[in-house]
């Protein structure tokens, strides 16, 4: 599967849709520290077991850092 992550794109090693949880391990993110946008909408991560990754889709992750 081809997807598109911060402007790139990446495979996946997939014919199927997989959860977004299980993209953003695959891509080796950190759950605990990133928001997800999946086709210009802000996934809650509450909901990334429930959301799927389809072929052609487009993510941006960004970091959260926290600093002093």
């Amino acid at each position: 599967m081809k997807i598109r992550v911060n402007g790139v794109e990446r495979f996946i090693q997939s014919n199927e849709s997989i959860s977004l949880c299980e993209t953003i391990q695959l891509l080796g993110y950190s759950s605990k520290t990133i928001v997800v946008e999946v086709n210009k909408l802000i996934i809650n991560s509450a909901e990334w077991e429930d959301k799927y990754i389809n072929n052609g889709d487009e993510l941006e992750v960004v970091s959260i850092v926290g600093g002093g």
